[in-house]
């Protein structure tokens, strides 16, 4: 088999592509910090044509005290990747569980670092699995099908 048929996998660039940070009201800064959080994370992906594809992580928290929202703190987290002689089976798998979970370390990192500089307390999100969501995402398909 030629070195040119052989899948090929790379990380050219990863990037922040989008950051918003937004504090609505300062009444959260007068009362006790026991917020509700709502977090919210997909993935999307473009293609770059020439075997390059960006794949984008979006991750929106929302924090409320009470009936207030205390902050909403979103990131568009992107990776540009090669995937050259990849099987067409394999694609989705890839783009939809392996590079969202090669980029959410860092889209974790700027939620992280732009909640603190608001002057919240830090939040460090847990890690997710994208392979077992991408599993359940299948499995769910499947079932709509039958």
């Amino acid at each position: 088999m030629s070195e040119e048929l052989q899948p090929q996998l790379g990380l050219e660039r990863i990037y922040t592509k989008d950051i918003s940070f937004e504090v609505p009201s300062v009444d959260v800064f007068t009362k006790q910090w026991q917020p509700e959080t709502d977090i919210n994370i997909s993935a999307s992906v473009a293609d770059l044509g020439e075997d390059y594809k960006e794949v984008t992580l979006s991750v929106s928290v929302t924090a409320k005290l009470e009936d207030s929202v205390a902050f909403v703190a979103e990131v568009q987290q992107a990776g540009i990747f090669l995937l050259k002689n990849i099987p067409e089976a394999d694609m989705d798998h890839l783009l939809q569980a392996y590079c969202p979970n090669i980029l959410f370390p860092y889209a974790r990192e700027v939620i992280s670092d732009i909640v603190s500089r608001g002057s919240f307390p830090q939040l460090l999100l847990a890690p997710v699995n994208f392979e077992q969501a991408y599993i359940q995402s299948q499995l769910e398909a499947q079932q709509v099908e039958a």
